[in-house]
């Protein structure tokens, strides 16, 4: 009796291709995307899973208040606890400095209760075989819990330990050095060639964080088109690698036209706002407004490998801090979408005027 064989459609999915990574800070995405986490975990599901890779993150920032330093802070501090090159620019004479300023990870409690169990474990009299088995069994799965960590809590009071400081591939670029951007170009073209775009397996990922592009420290503040060839040369160029930028500016030392452009290049573009010290309005709206810091507003989010846009729940997100969990910043979401009462505006509108057509012809 002939054997059946197996009927296989040409529309088949082949999963020998399908890249799978075991990068400590990367997780996959939808549509081929790769997501690289912003330090923030809130902040990582309002964006969809992260900062993709590739992609240009742009930040305003807040004359009133330097909120937009935490966010900063955290997203170099993640990209050193994975282990990822970084590159910092700043309009500071030694912006090496900036880094001792850059929070610890949180232990958890779990760690701890682990750290506890391992001490009680040097006292347990055991067969020699049975306890290294057991000692080898503990570490390896610590580090594959360790490595599986996508997004770590930061204390805002400890600074990043020195061994963490230690032997990673950090670059510090000032600003104030160059009386043009060629010099920042050259730093950024030299880390992003690092990590060129394969369709293979990603190794690793490079982070850029810059630090108020168009201060007024800076020779080229006034250079507006030349900031903008500096900012479109370097999207250019991170669609081709596997990493990430972060880039801080005040928007108002920048005309309306070009600041329009800067927004327009940016792949993800977020601002940061402070809270009004008494604002009862906005003390009635949201839960907690004592221990808020400022206001985080998300106006676009990059979409890679699709033609379908992305329509968060939530636009306006409020950033505090929480004296009950060490110092540890967050983002607590409040869904209030502005898209719908615009969507049901348009609609009553389209309505009324089908009704006044209708009595017209009658």
């Amino acid at each position: 009796m002939a054997a059946i064989k197996s009927r296989t459609s040409s529309f088949s999915r082949n999963v020998s291709t399908v890249s799978k990574t075991n990068v400590p800070g990367l997780k996959h995405g939808p549509n081929g995307t790769t997501f690289l986490s912003s330090g923030i975990a809130d902040l990582d599901k309002i964006l969809g899973g992260g900062f993709s890779l590739g992609s240009l993150v742009m930040i305003m920032e807040d004359p009133e208040a330097p909120h937009h330093m935490l966010l900063l802070r955290n997203f170099m501090s993640q990209g050193l606890v994975h282990k990822q090159p970084l590159l910092y620019a700043s309009p500071a004479k030694e912006p090496r400095g900036f880094l001792g300023t850059l929070p610890n990870p949180v232990t958890s409690r779990d760690e701890k209760s682990r750290e506890r169990d391992a001490e009680q474990e040097k006292n347990l009299r055991i067969a020699w075989q049975y306890k290294k088995y057991f000692g080898e069994q503990n570490q390896e799965s610590q580090k594959d819990e360790k490595a599986a960590e996508y997004c770590n809590d930061f204390d805002l009071r400890k600074p990043l330990d020195r061994q963490t400081l230690s032997g990673q591939n950090i670059s510090c670029v000032s600003l104030q050095e160059s009386s043009d951007l060629a010099t920042l170009h050259d730093h950024c073209s030299k880390l992003l060639a690092q990590f060129p775009r394969h369709e293979g397996e990603i190794i690793s990922a490079g982070r850029i964080s810059i630090q108020s592009l168009c201060a007024p420290q800076c020779d080229y503040s006034d250079k507006e088109w030349h900031l903008l060839r500096f900012i479109r040369s370097l999207k250019s160029l991170l669609r081709y690698s596997n990493a990430v930028a972060v880039v801080t500016f005040p928007p108002s030392l920048l005309s309306p036209t070009v600041l329009k452009r800067w927004q327009h290049l940016a792949d993800t573009l977020l601002s940061v706002k402070a809270v009004p010290d008494e604002d009862k309005e906005l003390a009635k709206l949201l839960t907690g407004y004592q221990d808020m810091l400022g206001l985080l507003n998300v106006h676009k989010v990059a979409r890679f490998n699709t033609q379908v846009l992305h329509h968060s729940d939530c636009t306006i997100s409020s950033c505090f801090i929480s004296w009950e969990s060490s110092l540890s910043r967050k983002l607590v979401s409040y869904c209030q979408n502005w898209m719908m009462p615009l969507y049901l505006f348009c609609f009553f509108i389209f309505f009324h005027l089908i009704f006044l057509s209708f009595h017209a012809e009658m």
